[in-house]
Formats: structure tokens, sequence, C-alpha cells
């Protein structure tokens, strides 16, 4: 049987994964995630995915050091390019949508300059399906507005509050400006109320912060 090109079972991901290794970002199953790329490394890394059924990981360096030798997290995600533009200057701009998460199992030789990871996505089967509802919304709209008012963050609330709020939920955990080992902490969330309730309590913890004068790196 020919495998799905737009891998909408865990059994149509390869085993074998280029990577894209980067600090304060993840990619949720069912987010949405813009690169702008223009390392070699990472446009040959590119170049080989939208040759193919267009799959690539993201996974966050233990430090922020994103260079070949950095140590990774064991924990990322693959994602589908659903949108990818060149321009002139020899950079692409694309956009990831997220699959499932995967658990790096070994570092295999890298191509062309970019990293690769045998990976297993058994332990992240739930991620293909039907999300349940993830905790009250009444709890995350007055952390959210508390946190970006304590950082003075621009976010239009109105356009957030609308979505739905599993949608929401991936939105905040991707886009706000936690640390690290905080954005690793939602990636890793075991269930969406797990990654709910880790997100509205980063946000009640770092409005706290924000109040006393620190600002999110």
């Amino acid at each position: 049987m020919i495998a799905d090109p737009f891998a909408s079972r865990i059994e149509d991901l390869p085993e074998i994964l280029p990577v894209f290794p980067l600090s304060q970002a993840i990619l949720l199953p069912g987010g949405r995630l813009p690169l702008n790329v223009f390392e070699p490394r990472y446009l040959a890394l590119l170049d080989e995915a939208l040759a193919g059924r267009r799959l690539m990981g993201v996974i966050q360096p233990l430090s922020r050091d994103e260079s070949d030798k950095a140590t990774l997290y064991g924990v990322g995600s693959v994602g589908r390019v659903v949108h990818f533009s060149e321009t002139d200057a020899r950079q692409m701009f694309v956009v990831l949508a997220g699959l499932c998460r995967f658990r790096s199992v070994a570092e295999v030789e890298p191509k062309n300059g970019f990293r690769r990871l045998k990976v297993d996505y058994a332990p992240y089967r739930a991620d293909f399906s039907t999300p349940e509802t993830p905790g009250p919304r009444e709890r995350i709209m007055p952390a959210l507005k508390a946190f970006i008012e304590a950082h003075a963050i621009e976010l239009d609330l109105r356009a957030l509050d609308a979505l739905p709020l599993g949608s929401l939920v991936v939105t905040l955990a991707m886009a706000l400006p936690f640390e690290p080992p905080e954005k690793q902490a939602l990636l890793e969330a075991r269930t969406a109320a797990d990654r709910f309730n880790t997100l509205c309590a980063l946000m009640e913890m770092g409005a706290i912060a924000g109040s006393a004068g620190e600002t999110p790196q």
C-alpha cells in the first residue's frame, strides 16, 4: 500500500526525519509555524522536503546554542510545509502545519549540512485523535490579559477570544515568549488538559513577574 503523502496517520510518518533546531520555538499538532529560512543547510533541508512529502521536524536545543553540536531536547514535532515562497535573495518563507510529536531515538548521519534523527511517534499516537476540551474558558482569557498587560505585549484579544478553545491554547503556547524549558513543558504535556493548566499557570506566574518588573526573554 502506498503511504499517504499528506501523513494523515502515524503510520505515514518517516522513521528518519530531517530536523530544524530552534530555541524558544515549538510546533504543536494543529498549530502553524512561520519560518524565514536563509542558512544554506536549512535551505538544503527545505529543498529535500519540498521534493518529497514536505515533512520536517522542529526541536529545541537544550541551550540557546543552535550550532551543529548543540544537544537537543528529547521531544520535538513533525510538520508539513503547507506554504512556501522564495525570494531573490535566496531566502524562503515557509509555514509548517504541526502533525504529531516525536521522541528522539538517536541522531543519524547528517545530510547536506542539516541534522537528522531516528524518531518514534508511538507515544504520541493520540495527536491524530480529536482533542478533548482542555479546560474552562473563563480561566484562560483573564490570565492572558494580565500577562500581556504586565509585559506590554500587543495582541488582538477579541480575535483570540473568537478561536475555539483548543486552537486558542495551541496558538498561545506557540506564540507567547516563554523560556525554552517552559515551551518544552507545553510541548510535552501529556493531555490537552495538562497543556491548558500549564499554559494558564505560566501566564499567571508571568503576569506576577511582569508586574514586578521582569520581562520575558
